[in-house]
């Protein structure tokens, strides 16, 4: 089942999400993404419980992109379809709202990552480094709706 995320959701993900990446990645999502941005978001449920998630939101600085910030699928859910559906239907709530382009980054060691967003149809750009502050390289993706 998938559903828009509430701010009460964030326990479960941090829960989960460190195991999920293999590495200490939880830093990377504050609570203030489900407080703000919850109605823009997804959580998928499955019968063991938390299946997934997507973290996204309308920018409100850029009026005509949306952005993806956090994704995440419970290994033993993956490869069957659930962030596909989830990329689709954050797409079809940003052309809902008038955006025509959706972004979001990825490190540049995350190659599943990388090779996924390709195949949902993103521009992969270059590593930019220092993308935030000295020291980190991250690789951007640009997707038209």
């Amino acid at each position: 089942m998938l559903r828009a995320a509430t701010p009460a959701d964030y326990d479960s993900i941090a829960a989960v999400v460190d195991a999920w990446w293999g590495r200490p990645v939880l830093a990377s999502l504050p609570r203030l993404f489900l407080d703000h941005f919850h109605g823009t978001s997804l959580i998928a449920e499955g019968p063991a419980g938390l299946a997934g998630f997507l973290i996204g939101f309308l920018s409100p600085s850029e009026r005509d992109e949306a952005y993806i910030h956090f994704v995440g699928v419970a290994p033993e859910a993956r490869a069957g379809g659930l962030a596909r559906t989830m990329y689709e239907r954050f797409f079809d709530l940003a052309r809902r709202h008038d955006r025509r382009l959706v972004r979001a980054i990825t490190s540049p060691v995350n190659e599943t990552s990388v090779a996924f967003h390709r195949r949902m149809g993103f521009e992969v750009g270059a590593p930019v480094a220092g993308y935030n502050g000295p020291g980190t390289s991250l690789v951007t993706f640009v997707r038209s709706l």
